[in-house]
């Protein structure tokens, strides 16, 4: 086994476990703003790790090129659909986790963002 084979797995199994994380926080986390914030975040760097690990295992100009453009579209695209899933919870009147104890999106500024469109 060489420094490859062990850097792919140890990408792999990382990329394996954020997913994991990421699945247990959608099950367990209170509301759907911190749902969302567990999958965007730790689902990204998952697929990201996993996409290293498979350039390491096979590594070759093609693949360093198909394999980052999919890095980089899913660091870009990911939390932009995290956005705009959570805008749209807000907007639709999702409340938050009844641990929460601040809220700076308050109803005036729900009010504001009525009425701007």
């Amino acid at each position: 086994m060489n420094a490859l084979d062990v850097a792919a797995a140890v990408c792999i199994g990382a990329g394996i476990f954020f997913i994991a994380v990421a699945a247990l926080g959608l099950i367990r986390l209170p509301d759907v703003y911190s749902r969302l914030s567990a999958v965007t975040k730790a689902a990204t760097l998952g697929v990201v790790l996993i996409l290293a690990g498979a350039f390491f295992s096979k590594p070759s100009w093609p693949s360093l090129i198909v394999l980052g453009l999919a890095g980089a579209l899913q660091f870009v695209t990911a939390p932009v659909g995290g956005f705009a899933l959570g805008r749209s919870a807000f907007r639709s009147g999702s409340p938050l986790a009844a641990a929460t104890k601040y809220d700076e999106l308050s109803d005036a500024s729900r009010e504001a963002d009525e009425r701007a469109g």
